[in-house]
């Protein structure tokens, strides 16, 4: 883990964004009572939550969660972290199906509580907050009254197959961002949007330097002449500058 990675996970912002993910899930288990979790990280910019749900959720529901969300933010929720044996673990969350197989790699010692590997056994942990409850190492804020409700957005859903492998349920993540404040909130979205604007796929076909065909071959580019005259300039700039500094071309 980078240094960078370990000064954000010590952070507040690291604390609300992963707080924010167990107000979501606790939000969208309150629509899907049936509702299976599997795991809910804090991310760079935000979090996601991934979900095994009965139906696919639209754009409306997100908007639903979301209003929810807020409500449960503003209800201040204390979050509480309790240890707990592999028993107790199991029948918490016997009806479970990701969060057993998780139990089982914490027992044996092999994975931590997201599935990922790690060289020690450690403890079986549970957070606590309103009517959810998770498995869990934190950390989290103390309450969701430190998590500000007008920063906090969720963003798209996108499909995710447990634990990577194509062979395995394929689940419904939901990604959203949270912030300390409104501000950071609407400078990020507009970042987004800025972003989307520049997108190369976008770019490429309203300015017609390319196109994809995947009976040409997947991910294969076809240049058109705006783009192919683009390309030949930037290669000989690239040959000049080689050229300039002594390099030898081979």
């Amino acid at each position: 883990m980078s240094n960078k990675q370990e000064e954000y996970e010590k952070s507040q912002l690291y604390r609300i964004r992963h707080s924010a993910a167990h107000v979501m899930a606790e939000a969208v288990l309150e629509m899907f009572p049936d509702g299976q979790v599997a795991i809910g990280p804090a991310i760079e910019d935000g979090f996601y939550y991934d979900f095994d749900l009965p139906r696919t959720l639209t754009p409306d529901d997100l908007e639903i969660i979301e209003k929810r969300m807020k409500e449960l933010i503003k209800a201040k929720e204390d979050f509480v972290c309790e240890e707990v044996s592999t028993s107790e673990a199991k029948d918490l969350f016997k009806d479970q199906t990701y969060k057993l197989e998780l139990i089982e790699g914490l027992e044996s010692g092999k994975l931590d509580d997201d599935g990922n590997p790690t060289d020690e056994k450690v403890p079986i942990t549970i957070y606590k907050s309103g009517n959810f409850v998770d498995l869990c190492r934190g950390p989290h804020v103390e309450n969701t009254a430190q998590i500000n409700p007008h920063a906090v957005k969720l963003l798209n859903v996108a499909g995710a197959y447990w634990r990577g492998d194509e062979h395995r349920p394929m689940l419904q993540r939901i990604y959203g961002t949270a912030w300390e404040s409104k501000d950071e909130l609407k400078n990020y979205l507009w970042k987004l949007e800025e972003a989307k604007k520049r997108d190369h796929r976008k770019l490429g076909r309203e300015l017609d330097l390319y196109s994809s065909n995947d009976e040409v071959g997947q991910g294969l580019i076809l240049w058109h002449p705006n783009g192919g005259m683009i390309r030949h300039q930037i290669e000989r700039y690239w040959d000049d500058q080689h050229i300039a500094n002594d390099y030898d071309l081979v």
